[in-house]
């Protein structure tokens, strides 16, 4: 949605500006770079705590989001799309092992088609509101902000998930050890019970 409304953008924003495709090739570029830096980064973080990249990049595309009507010189605007871009490849790069950090090998194919599913949404709604924004107000520049404002309340919200995640990761290792504390009883007392016949057996042979 933002690539698409970016364009018109700057083409109406920007009009005397030359190769202003160069908007589009510079989140491509870096998309690709933050693709590869942050998916060695992530080789790094421990566990759950790769959310917290996920964080970061969200924070880092609404607030370039909402700095694109800001921009008021060609270079500035190019500046905001290279940090963009940067944290668009983390995004894409680390949805992966996130969800495998989640929900496991055996769950993850599925907890990665619900997440494209649900980014499905917006990037079909979000174009034709923005165009109903421009016809009415005359602009674009409250599309952008209102795009930039749904990635910084999910960076807030997947705040939460890694202290959600080791709390029930915790109360799962309680069950599981009350588990096997109770297989452990159960097993003494059929070793008990089976010596305790054993016994009984032998001592009635003698008599």
């Amino acid at each position: 949605m933002i690539k698409k409304q970016q364009m018109k953008h700057v083409n109406e924003r920007f009009q005397d500006e030359k190769n202003k495709e160069v908007v589009l090739m510079c989140i491509g570029i870096t998309s690709g770079v933050g693709r590869l830096l942050f998916g060695r980064i992530a080789d790094y973080v421990p566990g759950v705590k790769k959310v917290y990249l996920q964080v970061l990049s969200f924070f880092f595309i609404g607030l370039m989001s909402m700095m694109i009507p800001l921009c008021s010189v060609f270079g500035a605007l190019i500046a905001v799309c290279l940090i963009m871009g940067l944290f668009d490849g983390c995004f894409i790069s680390i949805m992966a092992p996130i969800a495998f950090e989640l929900v496991g090998a055996q769950d993850v194919s599925q907890a990665i088609g619900f997440l494209l599913g649900f980014i499905s949404i917006p990037m079909t709604v979000g174009p034709p509101v923005a165009g109903l924004l421009r016809d009415k107000l005359g602009s674009y520049d409250v599309a952008f902000y209102l795009a930039g404002i749904p990635p910084l309340i999910g960076g807030a919200v997947l705040c939460f998930i890694p202290w959600i995640h080791s709390k029930k990761q915790r109360e799962l290792g309680k069950s599981t050890e009350g588990e096997k504390m109770e297989k452990m009883l159960e097993n003494q007392n059929s070793l008990l019970s089976s010596s305790s016949g054993i016994f009984k057996k032998e001592s009635d042979s003698v008599i």
